[in-house]
């Protein structure tokens, strides 16, 4: 059998290991409308490589920190080859991971402070304190 045929084969189970997810989630995301839900030949769905390279995307898209409805935002531009709307988009993820990566480090530093006060000291512990215990 020929790769690219294989790929044209696929059940929902061969998908979803091709993709590293469960069966549930090609089911949730083609509910949300982010995979198609081909019709069934002889009783079973069959899906191809462009199913594979979509749900892919997905996974990669999530880590990145997008969420499902940018994603599927992502993935209309994608049809319409529209690089600077999705250009746009991605760069408005990364200002909010940025700053995101700001508040994390922000906290970092105001726990080391705490777990600095705490150290070696008697009486009320600064972390308990702090959040209110």
């Amino acid at each position: 059998m020929v790769q690219s045929q294989g790929l044209q084969e696929l059940t929902i189970g061969k998908l979803a290991a091709a993709g590293g997810v469960g069966v549930e989630t090609i089911r949730f995301y083609q509910r949300k409308g982010l995979l198609a839900t081909p019709k069934r030949l002889e009783g079973v769905r069959r899906y191809g490589g462009e199913d594979v390279r979509r749900l892919r995307f997905i996974k990669q898209a999530q880590a990145a920190g997008f969420t499902l409805e940018e994603i599927g935002q992502l993935l209309a531009l994608d049809a319409g080859h529209n690089r600077s709307a999705a250009r746009e988009l991605a760069k408005k993820k990364l200002e909010q991971l940025d700053a995101r990566i700001g508040e994390l480090n922000r906290a970092r530093e105001a726990l080391r402070k705490l777990v600095s006060e705490c150290a070696d000291k008697t009486g009320p512990c600064p972390i308990l304190a702090s959040f209110g215990v």
